[in-house]
């Protein structure tokens, strides 16, 4: 079973108080001025003030609760889908659910991470619980806050990260409705692995090995060009494959919402995809890269402007660290 029908029911978003523009980022990397957007596209990102990733994952989902009209004895499960944890133990998605009050405790919480694609490997895996039953409607949160692990010395890396939040309620869909996911796809490439890691905090490198460890463990870093090589090569027949899979082309789509990269991989993509450009819903410029977090972003963004109504079809595609390629087809 590949088609399920499920409904995203209402999403919210949450943007820290921190407004960074590429100006300032262009005086903490001591590039020229005018280095960064050009480089990113990014004019406007936004980091985090003293908010923390539950906090801001909590309140996000107040938002879509809001927008639904539920109350938390509605919600059945609490599923937290992101590349960044707030501590290892335990799950953030219990730190969500202690941000949000007590009137959500007893609700199943646990995280799913596939880093930039843990929204999309959420909503995949769930879907089928919520088909099945298992669930009658799901809180799906991605929170990311990318600012704290940055590595300054890594111009380009460091110009593009935002942080922020999104969350989407997903239900089963009512009898006679239409929305519906109808494939999804995931590959996996490990000889990426290390292209895009963090290597300090895990069991390999890890407290009791502290006084070996430099500041650089626990940094980001990625090799933006090996990735975009990659990617550039795989996601051709990776979509072709998807949507053959599902009977479409990509004229079928009202629009293509993307895990959100720098500007000139966007536009190669697009390119290299045959996405048109009224079809890319195309948030980087005043949010950066967000991680999980900008795919439902860009869904949430989408629904705010009209730009999506029930009943058409979306593609949200993307990579992440592993490498990993990611795409589903759906009914709103």
């Amino acid at each position: 079973m590949d088609t399920r029908r499920v409904k995203i029911l209402a999403t919210g978003k949450y943007m820290p108080k921190r407004k960074v523009t590429s100006e300032e980022i262009d005086r903490l990397l001591g590039v020229p001025e005018g280095w960064v957007y050009k480089k990113t596209d990014v004019s406007v990102r936004y980091f985090i003030d003293d908010e923390t990733s539950s906090y801001m994952g909590a309140e996000a989902a107040k938002e879509a609760m809001k927008s639904a009209g539920l109350h938390p004895k509605d919600i059945n499960c609490i599923v937290y889908a992101s590349g960044t944890a707030e501590q290892p133990i335990p799950c953030t998605a219990a730190l969500v659910q202690k941000a949000l009050g007590p009137e959500w405790h007893g609700i199943p919480s646990f995280d799913i991470n596939s880093t930039c694609l843990s929204f999309l490997a959420g909503l995949d895996v769930m879907s089928y619980l919520v088909e099945a039953g298992r669930y009658g409607k799901l809180l799906l949160v991605s929170a990311e806050i990318a600012s704290t692990g940055l590595n300054w010395g890594d111009k380009e890396s460091a110009a593009l990260f935002g942080d922020g939040a999104a969350a989407v309620i997903v239900g089963k869909t009512e009898e006679g409705g239409g929305s519906r996911i109808i494939r999804t796809a995931f590959k996996t490439y490990a000889n990426g692995a290390r292209l895009s890691e963090i290597r300090g905090g895990g069991t390999r490198l890890h407290a009791g090995q502290f006084s070996e460890l430099t500041r650089e463990h626990y940094l980001f870093r990625m090799d933006g060009q090996a990735i975009f090589r990659m990617a550039y090569k795989l996601l051709p027949d990776f979509v072709s494959s998807l949507l053959a899979g599902a009977g479409m082309r990509m004229d079928d789509f009202r629009l293509v919402i993307p895990h959100q990269g720098s500007a000139m991989a966007m536009r190669l993509i697009r390119k290299k995809l045959g996405i048109r450009e009224d079809q890319l819903m195309y948030i980087t410029p005043d949010h950066g890269n967000t991680i999980a977090a900008s795919i439902p972003m860009g869904l949430h963004e989408a629904i705010r402007r009209g730009r999506i109504n029930r009943g058409d079809r979306i593609l949200l595609l993307g990579t992440s660290a592993g490498l990993s390629l990611g795409g589903m087809i759906l009914e709103y």
